[in-house]
């Protein structure tokens, strides 16, 4: 079958831009056999490759990537690995599943660390936490006093801070009250990326700048791209949104633009009138209407804010710049103590939610395996979700395999335009009425 859709990635994410310039590996350019094949060099497919690699020591890897590593969507999202479900239900049910989350989740922060530190990925990993913040007294009744009794049900510590507390760690007076846990990790995410790429156990060949253009499911897969094509009898599909235009998931994935913004670097002096010293991040109370935050490690804030239905999974450069504007009044609001800093990098990430906030994990036919659709949650659950693939592809025993099944598989969508009516119709239900957290 031709693969119709392919990622456009363009070279404007300020995670990347950021770091030096990397050499990326080689476009593959000629017909290659191997063990396996592992379509998408996220952090499933990096995962996957890597936990192949480790579980069949004596067969061969072979992991294709459409662009290049940092570029794609892993390393462009805001640089959280979060240990905790945002907002949980007090029933024994869904506290019980909050914990196979948890588990999910930290266990795929334990992987990355160990990589990170057996690799020396230079990422600026830390345990720096999270504060799930409320703009307003309603955001701060109806979610955040709602968090923390359901954190406390989940024997899980956390700090509560009011509006002073708040304007004190974060340098910002826009905040009515947050709620800090200390689990999450911050990082730079293409720098992540790019490092568990580039340490990749020997039995794993990387191809970058190598679209699949074709694929055939006859006698094993075979992948064709613009200059080469791979065979191999097993695969693991670990291309997110992108996995309709394989042939599965149909009509059970959306496809989301998210917008983020990094500033430059700040002065000296500005560093000084901020008055904040520690790096940071934060999350809003209500996603549409609220605002992700962080202070990086060189003194830049990052805006993550807007989002887009992209069914096409393209975005325009007229509105990169409308964003970008947008951010910039953002800032100004938060910061007005900062008044001539500016804005140095805005992108655009896609992500992929199914209806019912379930992945695309799985077995989907004797010889291929999927970890897609992973609810913008993608450091840890795109991390865990590639590893469980590989443990399930060949046959070795892991509890979490059980834990992540638990979650469900995605929802049927309505056929468009249907569907596009729908949800550009809950957007702007959901931006209106929690314009209180804006």
């Amino acid at each position: 079958m031709k693969i119709d859709r392919l990622p456009r990635d363009d070279k404007t994410n300020g995670w990347s831009g950021i770091l030096a310039e990397r050499e990326p590996a080689s476009a593959l350019d000629e017909d290659v056999r191997a063990d396996w094949v592992v379509i998408g060099a996220g952090y499933a497919g990096l995962a996957a490759a890597r936990r192949l690699a480790e579980n069949r020591p004596d067969e061969t890897v072979v992991l294709v990537e459409a662009g290049q590593v940092g570029e794609n969507a892993s390393g462009r999202n805001s640089g959280f690995a979060i240990d905790l479900p945002h907002n949980v239900g007090s029933s024994l049910e869904e506290l019980e599943g909050s914990h196979r989350f948890m588990g999910l989740a930290r266990a795929a922060i334990a992987y990355l660390e160990e990589q990170v530190n057996t690799s020396g990925i230079k990422c600026n990993w830390a345990q720096r936490g999270k504060y799930h913040t409320a703009v307003s007294p309603r955001g701060t009744s109806d979610v955040l006093e709602p968090f923390a009794k359901e954190l406390e049900a989940l024997g899980e510590p956390f700090t509560w801070i009011d509006r002073a507390g708040v304007a004190e760690q974060l340098g910002t007076a826009h905040f009515n009250a947050a709620v800090y846990t200390p689990g999450c990790i911050l990082m730079n995410p293409a720098a992540l990326t790019r490092g568990l790429a580039d340490s990749q156990p020997q039995n794993v060949t990387l191809f970058e700048n190598s679209p699949v253009t074709e694929i055939d499911y006859r006698n094993g897969v075979h992948v064709t791209t613009p200059a080469g094509s791979v065979r191999a009898p097993k695969m693991i599909l670990t291309v997110n949104g992108f996995a309709d235009a394989f042939g599965f998931h149909t009509r059970h994935l959306m496809n989301l633009a998210a917008h983020a913004s990094l500033t430059r670097r700040l002065t000296e002096e500005e560093r000084k009138a901020y008055g904040v010293a520690e790096p940071w991040g934060m999350t809003p109370a209500n996603a549409f209407a609220g605002i992700t935050m962080r202070y990086t490690d060189d003194h830049r804030i990052l805006i993550r804010q807007g989002f887009d239905y992209a069914p096409g999974q393209r975005t325009t450069e007229a509105r990169r710049q409308a964003v970008a504007r947008q951010h910039k009044v953002l800032f100004d609001a938060r910061f007005p103590v900062l008044p001539n800093v500016g804005i140095e990098h805005t992108w655009t990430g896609f992500i992929c939610l199914s209806r019912n906030g379930a992945p695309g994990f799985g077995q989907l036919a004797s010889n291929i395996w999927s970890a897609v659709c992973q609810n913008a949650v993608g450091v840890t659950k795109g991390t865990i979700g590639g590893l469980l693939a590989a443990d399930m592809a060949t046959g070795r025993d892991n509890p979490l395999i059980a834990d992540m099944e638990s979650l469900g598989t995605p929802d049927s969508l309505p056929p468009r335009p249907f569907l596009d009516i729908g949800v550009r119709s809950r957007f702007l239900w959901e931006t209106w009425s929690n314009r209180h957290e804006a």
